[in-house]
C-alpha cells in the first residue's frame, strides 16, 4: 500500500489547490452547508496530503453515498419530523463527527514510522465503512423500517427514536459497511479478503454498539451529541480492525 511517489510539499500544495478549486464550484450542492464546505476542503487537503488522490477519494465516495441516501424519502421523513435537519444539507460537526478518526489515522500513518503502520490503513477504511453503514442504516429505517425496535428491549418505538432498529435499517447498514469497503478495497486501503472481512464485521459491529448507546445513555446527557457518539462509533470500528488486524494478520 504505497499511497504517494511525489515530494511531500507539492503533495500538498497540489492537495490544498485542487481541494480549493473544488469547493468553489461544488459548493452550491445541496450537500453541505457553506461553513461545511470550508471543513471538507480542510478535510480533504488533510487527506490528499497524508494519502494522495485515494485518501481524498474515499471521503469523496462517502460523502457522496452519504447524501444520496440521506435524500431518499425525504419528503417522508420531513413529515414525519424524522428528517435530517437543514434538507439534509450537513455542517463542520457533522463532517469531523463522521471523518475525525480516519484523519487522525491518515495523520498518524504519514508521520509514523514504526514497521506495521500499514494497519492504520485498515483502521481508516473501517471508520468510513461504519460511518457509511449508519447512515445508510438510519435514513433507510427511518423511511422504510416497518417495524421499529429498541435495541436494547425490543420494545416497539416509533422510527427516529435514538437507539432504535429495523430488519430494513440493519440490512441497510450491512449493505452500507460492504459497499465502502469494496471502495476501501478498490482504493487498495484493503488488500485481501481477510482485510476485506475484518473491515465489514467491525464497521457493523459499531453500529450496533452505536444503536446501544442511544437507547441507553445518550439521552442522559446533553453534551452527548449525535456527532460526538459518531466519533465514538467510528473510533470503535478502528480499534475493532487494528486490533483484529494484528492478531491475526501480522
Amino acid at each position: 500500500m504505497v499511497f504517494s511517489s511525489i515530494p511531500l510539499q507539492s503533495e500538498w500544495l497540489i492537495a490544498f489547490s485542487i481541494n480549493l478549486i473544488l469547493i468553489l464550484i461544488a459548493q452550491r450542492l445541496p450537500m453541505l452547508t457553506k461553513s461545511g464546505w470550508l471543513h471538507a476542503g480542510a478535510l480533504g487537503t488533510i487527506l490528499w496530503g497524508c494519502l494522495g488522490w485515494k485518501g481524498w477519494l474515499s471521503v469523496v465516495v462517502y460523502l457522496l453515498c452519504g447524501s444520496i441516501v440521506t435524500k431518499l424519502g425525504f419528503k417522508f421523513k420531513q413529515s414525519q419530523g424524522i428528517a435530517e435537519a437543514r434538507g439534509g444539507r450537513r455542517g463542520p460537526e457533522n463532517v469531523w463527527g463522521s471523518a475525525a478518526t480516519g484523519t487522525f489515522l491518515a495523520m498518524l500513518y504519514t508521520s509514523s514510522n514504526f514497521v506495521e503502520k500499514e494497519i492504520l490503513l485498515i483502521g481508516f477504511a473501517a471508520s468510513f465503512s461504519a460511518k457509511l453503514a449508519d447512515t445508510f442504516g438510519s435514513e433507510v429505517g427511518k423511511r422504510w423500517g416497518r417495524r421499529t425496535f429498541l435495541i436494547t428491549s425490543f420494545k416497539k418505538v416509533k422510527p427516529g427514536t435514538d437507539g432504535a432498529i429495523s430488519l430494513e435499517g440493519t440490512l441497510a447498514s450491512l449493505l452500507g459497511c460492504f459497499l465502502m469497503t469494496l471502495v476501501m478495497m478498490f482504493l487498495s486501503f484493503v488488500s485481501s479478503a481477510q482485510e476485506f472481512a475484518i473491515v465489514v464485521i467491525a464497521g457493523f459491529i459499531s453500529t450496533l454498539v452505536e444503536s446501544v448507546i442511544g437507547a441507553t445513555i445518550q439521552s442522559r446527557f446533553n453534551w452527548l451529541s449525535n456527532e460526538l457518539v459518531n466519533s465514538f462509533q467510528t473510533s470503535f470500528a478502528s480499534l475493532i480492525a487494528i486490533c483484529t488486524s494484528y492478531l491475526i494478520l501480522f
